[in-house]
């Protein structure tokens, strides 16, 4: 007779345990099945491609997030991003669950000069830890789409954590209508699977964000192969600013 529930994590854990385990694509226990997924550098994926998004450049060279401070990349893959933004400047954080991610990751990162500290494990677990805030920017390109819904819970915690006040969230995510999965919440519990991702609307993500203020949401633009920028239209691209302190944000 287990009563073993005490707390939000006992909870957050239950309900990991109600999916089937091919399923997981966000615990330490899915390291595996992702390491199996990056061991072909030579596969016809999308974001293999060594080029930064095309909304994180842009957002970069219209001012919308300054540039020289702390990032935390979470779900870093083979470090694209990463790269990038150590190259404007940053001081960057990466993690990412899978030890082949990482390995190729630090590659690139060598054979292009970038300082970039990557991590290999779960990033809710390291949060505070390994990955000490405040970061002024917390980057994700991929990686929530992935979360099942109480996950959730688990972001917001993080970004709670991390994210220095006036700091900003820049993410991707599968785009309603082009990709992912739109069963309603509850569906992937009984169904015990993800479906591949969660798709998401622009609502949804304005809803889950609510607490921090919205810059940009809009689809990524798709980018041609001889582009030096990597764009999707399937996907999202959202950037979100924390409030600057106690008292919020400023007027206007």
């Amino acid at each position: 007779m287990d009563r073993g529930i005490r707390d939000v994590d006992d909870v957050l854990r239950l309900l990991d345990d109600l999916f089937a385990a091919g399923a997981d694509r966000w615990t330490d226990g899915a390291a595996g099945w992702w390491d199996a997924f990056y061991a072909d550098r030579a596969r016809p994926v999308p974001f293999f491609v060594d080029k930064p998004d095309e909304n994180l450049v842009e957002w970069l060279d219209r001012g919308l997030i300054a540039p020289g401070g702390r990032v935390l990349d979470l779900g870093c893959g083979p470090g694209r991003n990463a790269r990038y933004l150590a190259a404007r400047g940053f001081t960057v954080d990466a993690v990412d669950l899978s030890a082949a991610a990482i390995a190729w990751a630090e590659e690139r990162a060598r054979e292009a000069g970038a300082a970039v500290r990557f991590h290999r494990g779960d990033a809710f677990a390291l949060a505070g830890t390994v990955l000490r805030g405040p970061y002024d920017l917390v980057h994700d390109s991929g990686c929530f789409h992935h979360l099942p819904p109480h996950r959730r819970i688990s972001y917001l915690a993080l970004l709670d954590a991390v994210l220095a006040p006036g700091g900003h969230l820049a993410l991707t995510c599968f785009a309603a209508g082009a990709m992912g999965s739109e069963l309603d919440d509850a569906d992937f519990y009984r169904e015990s699977r993800l479906h591949g991702g969660l798709a998401y609307t622009p609502e949804a993500l304005r809803r889950i964000f609510s607490g921090l203020t919205e810059v940009e949401l809009r689809r990524m633009r798709d980018e041609p192969a001889d582009s030096a920028r990597f764009g999707e239209d399937f996907l999202w691209a959202a950037l979100f600013r924390a409030p600057r302190g106690p008292a919020g944000d400023p007027p206007g």
